[in-house]
């Protein structure tokens, strides 16, 4: 159900079209140049105002890793290791024992985007939950198709599993989370997680997910000229992602698969005007039918990207206060929400 975008979200769709060009009309080169303008925008003052400022009482570092991959299902792995990225977030205040960890997707229909632009939440979670946030540079299309985000993806959780310690990070209590083609990634972690056995996160946070690569829901429809997101758009990554591939199998669209994620507790949030908007209901109903603890939340009055878009979505400081609800309940061993000994406290 959606509800009248609030004034300011209207400004920014009119403007916006007027100076954002669809990607389905961009060669690979002008795809390169639009994720380099795109990163120094967000850094100026006038993205700052809109995508958010980083949390004051964060610290923030990047670190290079190289992951070995392994065959999952039948993608083959990548014949040497690859160096990624990882954006990391801790607390500046000191905390009492090892931190919970968040490893982090960023969205951008797995051709856009990078671990900087969810700058603002990534902090903001870091700081008051308090954990550890791992935004993780995987590669994107077309240069790198799919399944390179994937083998990414799953490579970094798997590094998490073995070296959480070392950042400060507890491996017992990792939540995967991803906004968009992030949460897509997210839910394609987590169900391979259910379905291998492991390494298990201890939850998963999908933000206007992209569940199904193939079918065309009545959101998409009624939503195509959407602000941020419209389905010409949707259409356009998901051919530069698959570069030809079955948009069919789990690993690419987990909503066709069975659903061994509802292993995995579940906040899955959803926009009132976004084309991916029945994307995130499919998929929560799917983890419930299969017995999944889902806490599925919408916001009538929000647009695609509205937690990375705080300075232009007032549902954005909701949406986070119930993400960070979320990842203190998952990580916590109690259920009934009392205090654990094992949970880091400020000091």
């Amino acid at each position: 159900m959606s509800a009248p975008l609030p004034f300011r979200t209207r400004v920014f769709a009119l403007l916006e079209c007027f100076t954002n060009k669809s990607i389905a009309d961009a060669s690979v080169e002008e795809i390169q140049a639009r994720r380099a303008a795109r990163a120094k925008l967000l850094s100026s003052p006038v993205g700052r105002l809109v995508a958010g400022r980083p949390h004051p009482g964060v610290r923030i570092e990047d670190r290079r890793v190289d992951l070995e991959h392994e065959a999952i299902d039948d993608l083959e792995p990548e014949p040497s290791p690859v160096s990624l990225r990882l954006r990391i977030y801790r607390p500046s205040e000191r905390v009492r024992g090892p931190l919970p960890v968040v490893l982090l997707f960023h969205g951008g229909g797995w051709v856009l985007g990078n671990a900087e632009q969810n700058e603002w939440w990534a902090s903001h979670m870091a700081a008051r939950t308090p954990c550890l946030v791992v935004s993780a540079d995987y590669r994107l299309a077309p240069e790198h198709p799919y399944p390179a985000a994937v083998l990414d993806c799953w490579a970094v959780h798997r590094w998490l599993a073995v070296h959480a310690a070392e950042l400060g990070g507890d491996p017992s209590r990792v939540v995967v989370a991803g906004d968009s083609a992030g949460g897509n990634l997210a839910a394609v972690v987590a169900d391979l997680a259910g379905r291998s056995g492991g390494p298990l996160p201890v939850g998963q946070v999908l933000i206007y997910p992209a569940a199904e690569m193939e079918e065309e829901f009545p959101s998409e429809r009624q939503f195509a000229n959407a602000p941020v997101l419209t389905s010409r758009s949707m259409r356009a990554f998901v051919r530069l992602y698959l570069a030809g591939a079955d948009p069919y199998v789990p690993t690419a669209a987990p909503l066709r698969g069975s659903i061994a994620g509802a292993a995995v507790p579940a906040l899955v949030q959803m926009a009132g005007h976004d084309p991916l908007r029945d994307n995130a209901i499919r998929y929560a109903a799917a983890l419930r039918s299969k017995g999944g603890d889902v806490t599925e939340t919408d916001y009538p009055d929000a647009v695609h990207g509205y937690l990375s878009l705080p300075g232009i979505s007032p549902s954005a400081t909701r949406a986070l206060d119930e993400v960070i609800a979320f990842v203190r309940r998952v990580t916590t061993a109690d259920p009934a929400g009392e205090a654990d000994p094992s949970v880091p406290s400020r000091i």
